[in-house]
């Protein structure tokens, strides 16, 4: 995902998925008999092998997936080949050249509509039993051309991060906890010392579009059909990032010369940072000693805002095992299953039945899953990207900068390309 840094982008491949499926039935019973068809492939007969590629961090990922579809091997008769891409995107764009991608892969949201633009994609996403109990924000992400493609298999949200150390020797309680960007901002001064700055925000859409959200705004229509960018909602947010990083309390990551916000809040430059809650691993892996708190970000004039990651289970229109990989992705999609990718890979299950399992096994994520109900998804639009990554350029200079004129000039090219 172009919006993680180079640290969180790891963090967050090793946690999202994808799939998408169609067709006739593979063999094996099924843990749904009714498991619908529409690809245009032949079935294959009997029990089958799905191919399913994975973007993992190494050996215990691949192990995590693998006992995780075994019990609906065993029940199906069906195997599972379970596959750690080198290069996702290049091995997948190579398969459907060839016409022989995996059956199943995990699918990033901005790779997304690349492929169902080019019919590589089943849509199976509306035969899916438990489409209601997925989160509505992440339906819609998975959503192209009036189709829910793929189901979404977890996904993470910002946060506002808190070193808690740091918090309490500012003379702060509980009763500080910023609810509204003026709360943000006197505590993000009376944290900023000489050696510290208030917050750490990163610099691209992915931190500062939760600003613009907050502000009623957003770069693209809901259903995305059209440039929403040039509005004076998302100036009001652009404006506010702004202000806060010219009162000097505070800064991007290269103003305290860290890589992102969670390395900054780690090494102490920073006394709150904006982040996911792939943070959890960082912090556990390079700042055990580091006393955290996560709560949900600040209200902006339109109300809460925050922004969500995730990646879909795809299906190949190209696969003769749609069918068995859709009663997969079934299985993978109940609240057993879900839990148990979403406690291995640091992520947060996309099922709302599975929300008070997690918050009970996970309490110090109660700010993060809350954000699953009003988050702004990303901008899954074909072609898309490099505008998004010129907006990004443009963020980068905001602390001088005229957002007036980067929203402008992100609406120009964003309409160039839905003309």
């Amino acid at each position: 995902m172009s919006r993680m840094t180079r640290r969180t982008t790891a963090a967050l491949a090793a946690c999202l998925t994808g799939v998408l499926a169609l067709a006739a039935c593979g063999g094996g019973s099924s843990f749904d008999e009714g498991s619908g068809s529409g690809g245009s492939q032949p079935a294959a007969s009997g029990p089958v092998t799905i191919k399913f590629m994975i973007t993992s961090n190494g050996p215990a990922d691949i192990k995590l997936q693998q006992d995780t579809v075994k019990p609906w091997e065993d029940k199906t008769g069906n195997k599972v080949e379970v596959i750690a891409a080198s290069d996702r995107n290049q091995q997948l764009t190579q398969g459907f050249a060839a016409g022989s991608p995996p059956d199943l892969f995990f699918t990033e949201a901005s790779s997304f509509p690349t492929y169902a633009k080019a019919g590589n994609l089943a849509p199976y996403g509306d035969q899916l039993p438990m489409k209601s109990d997925f989160y509505d924000g992440l339906v819609q992400t998975f959503t192209y051309d009036g189709k829910f493609y793929c189901a979404p298999k977890d996904f993470s949200t910002l946060a506002l991060v808190i070193n808690t150390d740091l918090w309490q020797q500012a003379g702060l309680g509980t009763g500080d906890i910023p609810k509204n960007w003026s709360a943000l901002e006197t505590v993000a001064q009376k944290l900023t010392t000489d050696k510290v700055k208030g917050l750490v925000i990163g610099d691209t859409r992915d931190r500062v579009g939760a600003f613009m959200k907050q502000a009623g705004g957003w770069i693209v229509s809901p259903d995305q059909t059209r440039m929403t960018a040039d509005t004076a909602t998302n100036l009001a947010g652009l404006t506010e990032v702004q202000k806060l990083l010219a009162s000097g309390s505070a800064s991007y990551p290269k103003g305290v010369d860290a890589g992102w916000g969670g390395e900054a809040l780690g090494q102490g430059k920073a006394a709150m940072t904006i982040e996911g809650n792939w943070i959890k691993g960082a912090i556990k892996a390079d700042y055990p000693n580091l006393k955290w708190q996560a709560v949900e970000l600040p209200a902006g004039p339109a109300g809460k805002g925050t922004l969500s990651f995730t990646e879909c289970y795809g299906v190949a229109a190209a696969s003769k095992n749609q069918a068995a990989a859709i009663d997969l992705v079934k299985y993978l999609s109940t609240p057993e299953p879900a839990m148990a990718l979403a406690t291995g890979l640091g992520v947060m299950p996309s099922l709302r039945s599975a929300a008070a399992a997690y918050k009970g096994a996970f309490p110090n994520d109660a700010a993060f899953i809350a954000g699953a109900e009003y988050a702004q998804g990303p901008v899954t639009v074909a072609g898309m990207d490099p505008v998004l990554k010129d907006f990004d350029t443009q963020l980068a200079s905001l602390p001088g900068g005229d957002p007036k004129a980067m929203l402008a000039r992100l609406q120009k090219n964003g309409e160039a390309v839905f003309k």
